[in-house]
Order: structure tokens, then C-alpha cells, then sequence
């Protein structure tokens, strides 16, 4: 036990059965007679702030906790779609990211949302949780529902300059640990997160778009009104039409995008960029945000409101191509500092921008180009920082590493943009790294090395495995590279230019639920073509493909 300095105790307790033969403060030992052929199980039990109630054993109680919890799992995991495909390999690769993805959801008052990573990250963050429930809308829309509504909740209503909140935020992280109840350090309920608000919005209109529930969209409106409302009052900290940030509290992140590591944003020399800081991937959120706000209030008959939103969103693409784009790099600069002076650096984050129509259509070939490049994309994945740049380091955490779910991201607006062979490079890529990992499953990140012949990718030591926007990362690219939408409106699941990658043949997507019906259909390579068959369905639902 331990008693804090916050005045609560903490407990652990471990139970044996069978009772060991000797026990002390270190060692439980037991003596067996085994004949040839026998076995022996001991049971161990773990319980932190255990509530004194032991009637069962420990072996009666782990089986009948395995049971409920795998019942448990079975029923969260039966609302996905599920995929099966003519490689086997694959197929592991595939379950090991749906086992882990509702592995990492709690079930909150809310619904079910799902916590970060383990063993860093085992609790509510807004960012990862936003992030997954896109790259998992298509499969399960009960996640977004679960998150959107844990995270209207949980908005800022003041300002508290120790824990970065203001009005209309959204949360960054939630911590009940010692240090955060005493406020030693400022994660109790923080909101050091300058991307959370407008993704919070972004998800919504997706929400909105893949299921029609408007029953929902109008019991959140409220708070996405605030969340814009922070957007225009405290995000934009100078008026120049960027959302910035800046920690108020010296305990707080010092970057507050994902790429959160206090030397991830630099100018082209190396040098640290000084705040307030405008990071570009942002100011794509922020454009999808008006985009979104303007389509569910005219859903919702705020007309006047959404115009608003959508001349905002215009205002912002014009200013964002004029002062981020950096014709020399063929791409758009990582972030404007304090002094409103372009980062120069080529970045993962500008692939994030391809996630929306903020780019004018003559400059996307350029990004995709330059995230496409070797000295960029490694064979498995596209780096955060390309080789060459000041700070590049394969082996850094935010600077030259390969996030599974950043790739996800990326992947996603390549095909919004019809780069279908580039995203399937990438899908490629990603389902060779989750090959050579241990139980298929791709990691929170691993280091940028080039990819050689016949060795994994290199492991960063410390990674999060399972962490909750990896594990969604290769059913986020199964999206992307089918080019698959939704119209709940005409229950309709449409592909758009389907593709499959060589290693797969044949495709089953199972149970794909809109409007509340539900398809099964077959996909099959025939050379670059992808033929589709339905093999059940209900009444009224279609399959629309287009070439």
C-alpha cells in the first residue's frame, strides 16, 4: 500500500491459488509432485483498490472474468463490418487490429471510447480518440458516436490558464494519478491541444455524412457552436485568420499538434520555432471544421450560420495558399512562428492537408509527389521528417520516425484525391511492417530507416503496442484504397475506382451497415480491376460502383 500525498491510499493486492508453500514480500514459491504427463495451473490475481469481497478463488474468478470479458468483446466487435480476404497472413494482420481496437474501448456513460495506448497511454485522450474514430467510422459508427458525445461532455466552459483551457476547447487528456490530483502537474483534465477542437467538429460532419443521425448532430449543436466559437475567440490569438497556439502554463506541452515533442517544429536551419505557433495541418482542420459546421447547420436549418461558416472556410483557403505554400520545397510549410515567418521544412503534416479541399488542385501533385519521394517515403511508410532536413533523425520520435496513423491519415486524402496506386503503396507498406511485428500488430511508431531486403522495419523500444489510431490504421487504408463511402440517405454503399493491392486477391466485407441495412459483398482482383458481387443483403440497400 501506499499513502499519498493527495490523502488517498493506494492498494495492490495478489492472490495465489493454490495457496504457495512459502510467501514474503518478494517471492511466492510452490512445491509440486508432478508424475510424467501432469499438469499443474496456478492461478495469480492482480487488484488495485481491492474492495475486500473474496468469496470465489482466484481460479473460479479469472475463468469467469475471461468469460464476461470475452462475451463483452464478442458484442462490442459484432457491430463492425468484417473483413475477410484470400491471404491468410493478412487476415491475422486484420483481426489483431479489430481485436485491439475494441480491446482499447471503455465504455463510458457516453459510449464506447477508446483509450489511447498501452502501457503510456491507458486513459482518455481527445486527439487519438478523434483520429481513431475516423479512420473506423466506415467499420463502426458507434465509436464516433461514443467519442463525440464523451467529448461534448467534457468542453471547456472557463478559462484556466494551468490547465490551457478556455471556452469551447476540447480535451486534450484526462489523468487521476497523485501528481494530477495535486495539480503537480496540469494533465487532470488538460487542454494543451490545439488540433482537438476543429477535429472534434471534422468527425461531426463525417458522423453526420456516414449515418444521417441527426438526433445526434442536434444534442452536440450546441457545442459545436462553442468549439467554432473558440476557434474565432481564442484560437486565432492575433486576428490573422490562423489558429495558433501558445502554452499558458510553463508545466504545459510546449507543441501542441501531434507531433507534440519540444523540438518537433523547426525553421530549415534547425532552429526552434518560437511561439505563437500556426502548424499547417491545422489550418486544414480548422477549413474541414467550417466546412462541417456550415453542412449540419443547414441539416439543421441555420442557414444564415452556415453561409457564414462557409465564407470563413473560403477566407482561410485563400490566405493558407498565399502564405503557406513554399515554392522552392513544392510543398506547404510546416508551420508560420511567432513572427509569422514560414518553417521551410518538408513535413508528414502537409499529407495531412490532402484530407480536405484547402489546397488548390494545381498544388496537390506537388505534395503527393514530394510525400511519395524516397528520401520521404521508406518502403514502409512515409516519415514525419524527410531525410535531409536539419532535424532529421530516423530514430527521433516526431522527426524522422513512421507513424502507422499518420499514414492512415495520409492514405485517406490521397484517395480523396485519386491517388489510388500512392495510397496503395502505402497500404503495401504498412501491411509488410505489421508482417515482421510481433502478433501482426503495428505499433504506436517505429524508426525511419530505408527499408532493406529481407529485415523488418527497426522498432522504436518505447512505442505503445496496442495503441488505438495504429491498430486502425490498415482497416483505414482498406477504405482508402476501395475508394468506399456511404449514403445513408439512399442506403447506399458506393466504391469509387476500387482497387486491391497484388498481395490481395479476394476481399469479403461483411455486415457494411447503413440506414440501417446491412450488405456482404465479395471484391475480386481481375488485373488493375476490382470486380464486386453481392452475396446478401437486405431489402432496400444498393451497391453503387464507379470506374
Amino acid at each position: 500500500a501506499y499513502d499519498g500525498l493527495d490523502g488517498r491510499r493506494r492498494t495492490t493486492q495478489l492472490r495465489f491459488w493454490p495457496p504457495p508453500a512459502s510467501l514474503d514480500a518478494r517471492h511466492a514459491a510452490f512445491r509440486f509432485d508432478l508424475a510424467p504427463g501432469k499438469r499443474v495451473l496456478i492461478h495469480y490475481e492482480v487488484e488495485c483498490d481491492p474492495d475486500g469481497q473474496h468469496e470465489a478463488r482466484p481460479n473460479r474468478r479469472f475463468l469467469s472474468g475471461a468469460v464476461e470479458a470475452r462475451r463483452a468483446l464478442r458484442l462490442s466487435s459484432s457491430r463492425a463490418a468484417a473483413i475477410a480476404t484470400s491471404n491468410e497472413i493478412f487476415n491475422e494482420a486484420i483481426r489483431r487490429c479489430i481485436c485491439d481496437i475494441y480491446m482499447l474501448l471503455t465504455d463510458k456513460k457516453t459510449g464506447p471510447y477508446p483509450y489511447a495506448g498501452v502501457p503510456w497511454f491507458s486513459t482518455a485522450f481527445g486527439r487519438d480518440a478523434l483520429i481513431t474514430a475516423m479512420l473506423t467510422l466506415w467499420l463502426d459508427p458507434e465509436i464516433a458516436r461514443g467519442v463525440l458525445n464523451y467529448l461534448a461532455r467534457h468542453q471547456a466552459h472557463i478559462e484556466d490558464p494551468v490547465a490551457d483551457a478556455e471556452p469551447g476547447k476540447i480535451l486534450h487528456e484526462v489523468r487521476h494519478g497523485e501528481m494530477a490530483e495535486l495539480g503537480e502537474v496540469p494533465f487532470r483534465h488538460y487542454y494543451g491541444s490545439i488540433d482537438s477542437t476543429p477535429l472534434f467538429v471534422m468527425l461531426a460532419g463525417q458522423y453526420l455524412e456516414r449515418t444521417g443521425d441527426v438526433t445526434l448532430l442536434t444534442t452536440i449543436w450546441p457545442n459545436i457552436e462553442r468549439a467554432i466559437e473558440w476557434i474565432d475567440r481564442y484560437g486565432d490569438r492575433d486576428g490573422d485568420g490562423f489558429v495558433e497556439y501558445g502554452r499558458r502554463n510553463k508545466e504545459g506541452l510546449v507543441n501542441q499538434g501531434w507531433k507534440d515533442s519540444w523540438d518537433s517544429v523547426f525553421h530549415a536551419d534547425g532552429t526552434l520555432a518560437e511561439g505563437p505557433i500556426a502548424l499547417c495541418e491545422v489550418q486544414a482542420y480548422v477549413y474541414a471544421a467550417r466546412r462541417a459546421a456550415a453542412v449540419i447547420g443547414r441539416r439543421l436549418g441555420k442557414t444564415a450560420y452556415a453561409d457564414r461558416q462557409d465564407q470563413h472556410a473560403e477566407s482561410l483557403r485563400v490566405a493558407f495558399n498565399a502564405r503557406f505554400w513554399i515554392e522552392e520545397l513544392g510543398t506547404y510549410a510546416l508551420a508560420l512562428d511567432g513572427q509569422k515567418r514560414p518553417c521551410r521544412v518538408r513535413s508528414s503534416n502537409a499529407g495531412h492537408i490532402l484530407l480536405t479541399d484547402i489546397a488548390t488542385p494545381d498544388r496537390v501533385p506537388c505534395v503527393v509527389e514530394g510525400l511519395m519521394h524516397r528520401s520521404s517515403f521508406t518502403g514502409w511508410g512515409i516519415r514525419t521528417i524527410p531525410e535531409g532536413e536539419a532535424r532529421y533523425n530516423p530514430m527521433a520520435y516526431h522527426n524522422g520516425s513512421v507513424w502507422p496513423h499518420d499514414n492512415a491519415l495520409i492514405g485517406l486524402g490521397l484517395a480523396r484525391h485519386g491517388y489510388r496506386n500512392e495510397a496503395e503503396r502505402l497500404f503495401r507498406g504498412m501491411f509488410d511492417a505489421a508482417f515482421y511485428t510481433d502478433l501482426r500488430r503495428l505499433p504506436e511508431l517505429f524508426c525511419g530507416f530505408t527499408r532493406n531486403r529481407a529485415e523488418g522495419p527497426v522498432r522504436y523500444p518505447v512505442a505503445c503496442s496496442p495503441q488505438a489510431w495504429a491498430a486502425a490504421t490498415l482497416p483505414a487504408l482498406i477504405q482508402s484504397t476501395l475508394g468506399l463511402g456511404f449514403d445513408p440517405a439512399a442506403v447506399a454503399v458506393h466504391f469509387e475506382r476500387p482497387r486491391l493491392p497484388e498481395f490481395l486477391q479476394e476481399m469479403t466485407l461483411y455486415n457494411l451497415e447503413v440506414g440501417g441495412e446491412r450488405v456482404t459483398v465479395r471484391l475480386v482482383r481481375a488485373g488493375e480491376e476490382v470486380a464486386i458481387n453481392v452475396v446478401e443483403r437486405t431489402e432496400s440497400i444498393r451497391v453503387q460502383i464507379a470506374s
